[in-house]
C-alpha cells in the first residue's frame, strides 16, 4: 500500500502543478482586466503619445518595412512600430509564447489582447529548427539560435497581431508622421545621408551603388528625400528578414571601366607575346 500511495503521489504531482501554474495565470488576467477596467485609456492622450513618439528619427528609421510581390511593392508598419503604438495605446498584453518543443521544430504562439474591449487576436505557427545558409539547410541544435529562430518568426505574427486591434486611423496617422519626420530630419545634407545609406548597403549586404542606381533608373547625385526614405524602406525589410537583396536589385555587377593607362599596358603585354611567339618560331625554322 505504501509503494501505491508513493506511485499515486508521483502520478499526481505534476497534474497539482499544472492546476497550480493555470490558477496563478487566470489570477493574473483578472487583475490586469481589472486595473484596465479602473484606469481606462484616454484616447486623445494616447494618439498624442503615439504621434510625439514617431517624432523621434531614430524610431522613423527603423519604422516602415518595404519588399517587392508580384512586380509592385507592399509596404507597411515594421515590428519596432507597431510596439510603440502598443506601449502608447495602453491596456493592451501582447507577445510570443513557445507552446511546445518538439524534434525539430517548436510550436509557438502570437497573440494581443486589448484588454479593455476583450478584443483578441492570436496566431498560432510551427517553427523548423533549421535555417537556410549558403544555399543549404543548417540545422539547429544550440537553445539559442532556436529561441532567436522562433523570436524572429514570431515578431511577424506580432506585428500582425497588435495592428488588428489598434484603429486604422491611429496607425495611418502613426506612419505619415514618421514619414514627415524622416523628410523633416536635419541631421546632414541629404548628399552625406544618401552615402552613408549607400555605404551601409555595401557593408551589410554587398549591395554596390552601380546595382541601387540601377533600380532607381538614375544616378544616385539625383537622389531627393523620396528616394531616400525608399532606401530607408527597402534595408529595413532586409533588416527584418522581410526580403532578400536579390529581391530588390540585380545579383550582375557591372564591370568597371578600365583607365586607358591599364589598356596600354595590355596592349605592349600582347605585342611582347607575339613577339616572342614569332621569335620562337624563328628558331625553331633554324
Amino acid at each position: 500500500m505504501n509503494s501505491l500511495s508513493e506511485q499515486y503521489q508521483q502520478q499526481a504531482q505534476p497534474m497539482v502543478m499544472a492546476q497550480a501554474s493555470s490558477s496563478r495565470e487566470i489570477e493574473e488576467v483578472k487583475g490586469q482586466i481589472f486595473m484596465a477596467k479602473q484606469f481606462p485609456r484616454n484616447v486623445f492622450q494616447a494618439e498624442q503619445r503615439i504621434l510625439d513618439a514617431c517624432k523621434r528619427p531614430s524610431l522613423a528609421e527603423t519604422a516602415m518595412y518595404q519588399y517587392p510581390r508580384g512586380g509592385t511593392k507592399v509596404t507597411g508598419p515594421s515590428i519596432r512600430l507597431a510596439e510603440v503604438l502598443a506601449q502608447n495605446w495602453g491596456n493592451i498584453s501582447f507577445g510570443v509564447k513557445e507552446l511546445e518543443q518538439r524534434e525539430g521544430e517548436s510550436v509557438a504562439m502570437a497573440y494581443a489582447w486589448d484588454l479593455e474591449t476583450n478584443t483578441r487576436q492570436e496566431k498560432t505557427f510551427t517553427v523548423k529548427h533549421s535555417m537556410k545558409a549558403k544555399g543549404k539547410l543548417k540545422k539547429l541544435d544550440d537553445p539559442r539560435d532556436i529561441y532567436e529562430k522562433v523570436a524572429n518568426d514570431g515578431a511577424r505574427r506580432l506585428r500582425a497581431c497588435i495592428l488588428g486591434i489598434i484603429p486604422g486611423d491611429i496607425v495611418e496617422s502613426a506612419v505619415k508622421q514618421c514619414e514627415e519626420t524622416l523628410k523633416g530630419n536635419s541631421k546632414g545634407p541629404l548628399k552625406d545621408r544618401v552615402g552613408n545609406a549607400l555605404k551601409a548597403f555595401k557593408d551589410k549586404y554587398r549591395v554596390t551603388q552601380e546595382m541601387i542606381e540601377a533600380r532607381f533608373g538614375y544616378n544616385a547625385e539625383s537622389f531627393t528625400e523620396y528616394d531616400y526614405l525608399e532606401l530607408i524602406k527597402i534595408f529595413n525589410s532586409l533588416k527584418d528578414g522581410m526580403s532578400k537583396p536579390e529581391d530588390w536589385f540585380e545579383q550582375k555587377e557591372k564591370e568597371s571601366k578600365q583607365s586607358d593607362l591599364v589598356k596600354s599596358f595590355e596592349k605592349e603585354k600582347e605585342k611582347e607575346e607575339v613577339k616572342q611567339d614569332a621569335a620562337g618560331a624563328g628558331q625553331a625554322e633554324q
